[in-house]
């Protein structure tokens, strides 16, 4: 045999195994929805933090879901920003003036803890934090009504020292942010739900992160990860170092997407890429068997097109099938077909690049992905 079918027949057994995998995801999904932790009974009294960066697409009424739960207990909202320029600033005041009623706090500050820019604006914010609960949540997320008392439930364990949620994806508009979307909702979902199956994932997610102020003391604060570049996956990593676990809550969130260009979405998702990594090389590289149609289609290059048709098939078979099963389970309510088989092409090149480079650019900056996740500043990206 030629190097070339060496190379066609490995990529057919690669695909062939990333089918089982989609097939596997396809029952974990079934076993998720019928999981989880209960609503909370006690309703403790709650402070939600909101890291802010700019006035992102539908930023208002996205605010306005976090100030207008059900939830029975006391709610301080603490949003935080670190420039006194960023147009969110105007955003949050037009929150605030909706619910007079409520205890909505802005905190402007720009000071600085580390190169996660992030944990600086979070260290700052929580200085104002008038309850021992608390609820981080990244800007871009949209909740419903019942989120708090969904979440806040798994803290009534005390063997719980944090409670995080799955996040779906959701397209403004355009193709760009549709494929975006389409990265969380049929590569990012399916490999944390495989993971959880097999007791190999140890999630803890920004889109959602509950926790007491007692165990972020415990942790040595949001300082301690102030200089990582996973900050929500090292944060949980050091509630479970204490010998706590890290809860996933039944209810899941929705990050917004906004990608406006092919532009926006490489360098978002080769960041993400190089991210998970950075915490997980051997897991990262072992996700190589996920990609089942592009390795099919590799093969069928290097190959030919006879035995490869087949595996192409499958592929396509199996990716419908786990598509069809998250849209039921995450209420994801996607009525095209074309998203998953491009996603995973577009998936697969994202997955390469990331092995070239330490390079990441996150909000208008530059950094170094060091060997230990950490960020090391490279400079602002000049528009």
């Amino acid at each position: 045999m030629s190097a070339a079918d060496w190379g066609s027949a490995i990529c057919y057994a690669a695909a062939a195994v990333g089918c089982l995998y989609a097939l596997f995801a396809v029952w974990a999904a079934r076993g998720f929805v019928r999981s989880g932790l209960t609503p909370a009974e006690n309703h403790p009294a709650v402070t939600i933090l909101k890291p802010l960066h700019g006035a992102e697409p539908d930023l208002c009424a996205n605010l306005v879901r976090f100030c207008d739960q059900d939830y029975a207990g006391l709610v301080q909202i603490v949003f935080g920003v670190d420039d006194p320029a960023d147009p969110a600033i105007e955003v949050v005041r037009r929150a605030m003036a909706a619910f007079p009623d409520r205890d909505l706090k802005l905190v402007v500050n720009s000071r600085r803890y580390g190169t996660n820019r992030k944990v600086s604006n979070l260290i700052n914010m929580v200085a104002e934090a008038r309850h021992e609960i608390l609820v981080i949540s990244d800007s871009d997320i949209v909740v419903d009504r019942d989120y708090l008392k969904n979440v806040v439930g798994g803290l009534d364990d005390s063997s719980v020292g944090a409670v995080t949620c799955l996040y779906r994806g959701s397209a403004t508009s355009g193709g760009w942010a549709h494929l975006a979307a389409a990265a969380i909702d049929y590569h990012f979902l399916p490999s944390v739900l495989v993971g959880l199956k097999l007791g190999l994932a140890a999630p803890c997610f920004g889109a959602t992160i509950a926790i007491s102020k007692k165990t972020l003391a415990m942790i040595g604060g949001f300082e301690s990860v102030a200089n990582q570049l996973a900050d929500d996956y090292a944060l949980g990593a050091q509630v479970r170092r204490v010998g706590l676990s890290v809860a996933i809550s039944a209810t899941s969130v929705t990050h917004v997407c906004a990608q406006k260009s092919a532009a926006d979405l490489f360098h978002h998702e080769v960041r993400w890429a190089r991210t998970i990594r950075s915490v997980d090389p051997f897991g990262f590289a072992g996700s190589a068997i996920t990609h089942a149609l592009p390795l099919a289609l590799l093969g069928m290059i290097l190959g030919g097109i006879t035995p490869a048709a087949i595996m192409v098939v499958a592929a396509l078979a199996c990716r419908f099938m786990l598509q069809v099963e998250l849209d039921r389970a995450f209420r994801l309510r996607d009525d095209v077909f074309w998203p998953g088989p491009l996603r995973d092409v577009v998936s697969f090149v994202v997955f390469v690049a990331s092995f070239f480079g330490r390079a990441v650019e996150w909000r208008g900056h530059r950094y170094i992905v060091q060997a230990d996740s950490s960020l090391l500043y490279f400079g602002k990206i000049e528009t």
